[in-house]
């Protein structure tokens, strides 16, 4: 496997395996002068998206990484709206997480100053209502390990603008920052070690129902966020937990698959890039035991080698639908929005050519998230809504660049 940019190194743990987590950095005062900003690809479906966070205490349960505190999650909630006519855009992360991910580098690419994150604009209207269709299918989204939810945000509101209620999850004291209301921001703690690893998986699944028991107390009528802060209207009945999917990349993949194997919530899955294994013989349960619904591989088209015999594992094993899908000259980072801001940056700042092919390898951008749109929006529409795709059964000339593997 080729060698990571040293300031991801950390990020991706479940392709390297027991990585160790760079300290994290507190969050400092706001750069003297505005960094650049770019875009992400705006969504193509015909309903306008409105967005919401909640803030959610699981009473019931200790935090596993800070002693003495209940778990406390972030989640943003990305939903077909009414209209979004003067309702600000929601920004792509948080002042507070902004910050943090500058100070640190932005991710490899560029110095603290250069990039304003916080000035980065969604295509969501924050608080807009919801457009009151009801049974709206739901679709999670678990990141990488020890990244942000925000990384997941193009395809969310991607699958808004079809049509569905998509929930994205923030890991607290995995990720680098996650900011609360009242702007406190909680920072990531060490991680090292395959102890450590385990333990985020465990504590991502007991995450990732949680989130499933609070959209039932939201679709039944009251409101789980810890403040009570005001939801936005209609959300409540738009949403039908009752049909739920579930994404993820690398380790937020390997999260969509252990969730499957033990809740039913979850109908259908999809891991994009994450592999299935601690070390080079210890898999995960659901790579042993394999799936009975509905799962689709998204990878390299030259997969890693720890990828490989866990994807086998989980292939062989699994009776359900399935597929196993390449993407031609992509890399670990092209199945997230740097697929979009990585060439922005090196447009406007200049991103060392080996390092923007370390995330995003040579594939076409626009190629590349046009094929990852359709074909994660087929595969929820065929196993949430029961809505055939044949884009599913084989090659598309529509997207050269993903291989059916089998």
């Amino acid at each position: 496997m080729r060698t990571q940019p040293a300031a991801v190194t950390a990020a991706i743990v479940l392709c390297l395996t027991a990585g160790t987590a760079a300290a994290a950095i507190p969050p400092p005062e706001p750069p003297a002068r505005q960094g650049v900003r770019f875009t992400l690809p705006e969504p193509t479906g015909r309903l306008p998206v409105g967005s919401t966070e909640l803030h959610l205490v699981d009473h019931d349960r200790k935090d596993p990484w800070v002693a003495g505190r209940d778990r406390e999650l972030m989640v943003t909630l990305w939903y077909p709206a009414r209209g979004t006519r003067g309702y600000s855009r929601r920004p792509y992360m948080p002042p507070g997480v902004a910050r943090v991910v500058d100070a640190s580098g932005s991710f490899g690419l560029a110095e603290p100053g250069q990039v304003d994150w916080a000035g980065v604009l969604t295509d969501a209207g924050a608080g807009a209502p919801a457009d009151g269709r009801k049974g709206r299918a739901v679709v999670l989204y678990s990141p990488g390990l020890q990244m942000l939810r925000s990384l997941g945000t193009s395809t969310a509101t991607e699958l808004a603008s079809r049509g569905y209620v998509v929930v994205t999850i923030d890991h607290t004291y995995e990720t680098p920052a996650v900011e609360f209301p009242a702007g406190r921001v909680e920072l990531q703690k060490p991680m090292s070690g395959e102890d450590d690893l385990r333990k985020a998986i465990r504590t991502r699944v007991r995450d990732t129902r949680f989130v499933l028991d609070q959209l039932e107390v939201l679709h039944g009528g009251r409101n789980p966020d810890a403040e009570g802060r005001r939801l936005p209207r209609g959300l409540a009945r738009t949403l039908d937990p009752g049909r739920t999917g579930m994404f993820g990349h690398s380790g937020g993949g390997a999260t969509a698959a252990e969730t499957m194997r033990v809740d039913r919530r979850v109908d259908a899955g999809i891991n994009m890039d994450g592999t299935l294994q601690y070390n080079d013989t210890d898999f995960l349960p659901v790579a042993r035991q394999g799936l009975e619904r509905p799962f689709m591989l998204l990878g390299k088209e030259n997969q890693t080698h720890l990828n490989k015999p866990s994807w086998q594992s989980l292939w062989n094993r699994s009776t359900g639908w399935k597929r196993d899908l390449s993407l031609k000259d992509a890399a670990h980072f092209s199945y997230t929005d740097a697929q979009s801001f990585v060439p922005a940056l090196d447009e406007q700042l200049g991103v060392p050519a080996r390092t923007r092919e370390q995330y995003i390898g040579t594939v076409d951008p626009g190629r590349s998230t046009s094929a990852q749109r359709a074909y994660i929006a087929a595969f929820f529409d065929q196993h949430l809504r029961d809505r055939p795709r044949d884009l599913l059964d084989g090659p598309s000339p529509a997207h050269p660049d993903v291989r059916f593997v089998r």
